[in-house]
């Protein structure tokens, strides 16, 4: 894990973060992760949460605020910097962001080229060991197109775990996958969590994933935090829009 800071404590943290685009989109932010812990981020569409994994990434900048990644704050790096901290911090896109024209093989491979410490001897096991990690070692020579939206997001995991991240982020990957594979996309993040000690934050809309998973949770309403804490305590948050959020699950799930 990296150094800890004595002034930035958490592994990744927001404090009083705000981003205005044409409206508001996040209002004095503040929320945390430790090493070892999986926050969600939770929420109705449009009320920050992908702009918050943005911000974690460096890909955006906040108008106020502090956002604090790796141990240190982000604000001022230069785009060099930043790229030292991609390497420790690394997304898993809803897309899942493929090259299409290169095997799952390869495509894991390409992650692999970007390090120093493989030589080509070994790289080929390297790529069945994360294969193996995420189930999907009999699709190696597989192309995505040929593969579900749930396994190609499986593999985007094994390329991101290629790099040997500290943190992983996760966007909606339950999202557009059925139950089964969304199960089995839960049963992959905890095991990465518990084998590798990962980071992670997934933004989800799947409350069912976000009970299975997370540590802390975040609950961004028109890009207000109106909860944050343990994932035992928003089942009792008396705020009447998280107290809604849940019922509809609830309905939903029938």
């Amino acid at each position: 894990m990296g150094a800890v800071n004595d002034r930035f404590p958490h592994y990744i943290e927001f404090r009083h973060v705000s981003k205005t685009f044409d409206h508001p989109v996040l209002v004095d932010c503040s929320f945390h992760v430790d090493p070892g812990e999986t926050l969600a981020i939770i929420g109705r569409s449009g009320v920050g949460k992908s702009v918050s994994l943005q911000h974690i990434m460096g890909f955006m900048r906040p108008d106020e605020g502090q956002v604090i990644v790796a141990h240190r704050n982000i604000g001022g790096l230069s785009e060099a910097e930043l790229r030292l901290i991609r390497k420790k911090v690394t997304m898993v896109f809803q897309s899942g962001a493929l090259f299409d024209s290169l095997t799952v093989g390869e495509n894991i491979l390409f992650s692999l080229e970007l390090r120093e410490d493989y030589n080509e001897s070994n790289k080929a096991d390297v790529v069945r060991g994360l294969l193996d990690m995420v189930d999907l070692a009999a699709y190696e020579d597989a192309y995505p197109a040929d593969l579900s939206t749930g396994f190609r997001r499986a593999v985007a995991i094994a390329r991101a775990l290629a790099a040997q991240p500290e943190c992983v982020l996760y966007d909606e990957p339950t999202t557009m996958v059925d139950p089964l594979m969304s199960d089995d996309m839960a049963a992959l993040m905890l095991r990465l969590k518990r084998q590798l000690r990962l980071t992670s934050i997934v933004v989800t809309h799947d409350l069912d994933l976000m009970r299975r998973v997370a540590d802390k949770v975040v609950f961004l309403y028109e890009g207000r935090v109106i909860y944050f804490g343990g994932i035992e305590g928003i089942e009792d948050c008396p705020h009447p829009h998280v107290r809604e959020f849940l019922a509809m699950d609830r309905v939903v799930l029938g």
